[in-house]
């Protein structure tokens, strides 16, 4: 049974304060990883790679993690991936000891560390709908958004002080302490089991795979939204790596600009989850999935129809893009979490993941193209316009409305 008692707020928190943590540490470590990788090659081809080797497990193997993830005991899976991130931190830290950390290296300890995210991040929002009863699951979501955010916040400036006294494996070994404290905290929580018989195990992994896409596909309403969820991603997630290139090249900008812009949407970000968790409980919830996707959009068109001497308000702008994030992937998710059947959970959520994890790079290619050819802030006006044709989209799929 599904556990609905009174102490799921006391095992949620207990597992989201080992999370924060691990996260922290983790985001630290990853921007420290950008600065070893800057100083030692100074090649952007090398920092690509690297953005690809973190996302490409996930990727790629995601379908077939889901289906492990829904076979067997989640706890222990979560445990696994942070053993084996902190395994991989902990190795590359005894051999920075001995020797200059070698770019190949550092990219194996990134894919080990995917993989382990690819196990874990499934998991974990496949075992939040056994913990939380289902009409708070959207505030949680919220609470998780804000931790997500205060990593973002804290991870640059951290990550830029540490880095200037320590070495790297000092920092590598800050992160195996995360990792530990993720797996000591969720050790002391007790996660209902689904109940999986040993005929199941040895079914086909294919067909297992196939069953979560049926699943999916069965709620036409969540099917729908996923596309319009993959459409949305494939438009907007590449203008993340385009906030440097505007705020340095057309505002004329120095790296503390781009600083401010990234706290600026952390910021935004943070409030938009503390709000969400307060006020989980609005029923309409694809009126707020719409209405983040609008302001987006609005933030984006007004973004690239500034004037070059327009920072402050591009800094806004990015503020109010933030805010808008927690309201359609927080909400999101927990629809999913609702709507979706446990034991389907771990496969669906690997599937979408891996669906937005492809269109990613596939749209930053596109995005890069458009936007040397036609100005950076040309292409955010261009992105602006068609996330607000997509908002439009979004409540008129009859389908979609029928969530509510």
């Amino acid at each position: 049974m599904i556990n609905r008692t009174s102490k799921w707020k006391r095992d949620f928190f207990t597992i989201w304060t080992g999370q924060a943590i691990s996260l922290i540490t983790s985001a630290i470590l990853q921007m420290a990883i950008i600065f070893y990788l800057t100083e030692k090659t100074g090649s952007a081809m090398v920092l690509s790679i690297a953005s690809l080797v973190g996302f490409l497990p996930y990727a790629v193997f995601g379908p077939m993690i889901g289906v492990l993830v829904d076979r067997y005991d989640r706890k222990k899976i979560m445990i696994g991936a942070d053993l084996i991130i902190a395994a991989g931190g902990a190795a590359l830290a005894m051999i920075a000891l001995y020797m200059e950390l070698p770019v190949w290296m550092v990219m194996a300890v990134l894919f080990i560390r995917s993989i382990g995210t690819a196990f874990h991040s499934p998991a974990l929002s496949a075992v939040m709908p056994l913990l939380v009863p289902e009409e708070q699951l959207t505030k949680c979501a919220g609470y998780s958004q804000s931790l997500q955010s205060i990593s973002y916040i804290l991870s640059p400036v951290a990550a830029a002080f540490l880095y200037s006294v320590w070495e790297l494996n000092a920092i590598i070994a800050v992160d195996v302490l995360g990792a530990v404290i993720a797996c000591i905290t969720l050790a002391f929580v007790r996660i209902p089991k689904l109940s999986i018989d040993e005929q199941s195990l040895n079914r086909n992994f294919i067909k297992e795979m196939k069953e979560g896409l049926i699943a999916l596909k069965e709620n036409r309403g969540l099917f729908a939204l996923l596309l319009i969820g993959t459409l949305y991603m494939f438009v907007y997630m590449p203008i993340n790596a385009l906030y440097p290139l505007i705020t340095m090249e057309y505002f004329d900008g120095t790296p503390i600009h781009v600083s401010i812009t990234e706290i600026a949407y952390a910021s935004g970000m943070l409030i938009g989850g503390l709000l969400l968790g307060q006020f989980g409980s609005f029923k309409k919830r694809i009126t707020l999935i719409t209405a983040s996707i609008f302001m987006m959009g609005v933030s984006l068109t007004i973004s690239g129809l500034l004037p070059s001497s327009g920072f402050v308000i591009f800094v806004a702008c990015c503020a109010i893009m933030g805010l808008s994030v927690p309201f359609y992937s927080g909400v999101q998710t927990a629809l999913f979490q609702e709507k979706i059947k446990p034991e389907y959970l771990g496969r669906v959520f690997s599937l979408t993941g891996s669906i937005i994890s492809l269109a990613m790079p596939i749209g930053l290619i596109l995005s890069g193209a458009f936007a040397d050819r036609i100005g950076v802030n040309y292409w955010f006006l261009i992105s602006g316009m068609l996330i607000i044709g997509i908002a439009t989209i979004c409540p008129l799929v009859n389908d979609i409305r029928k969530l509510d």
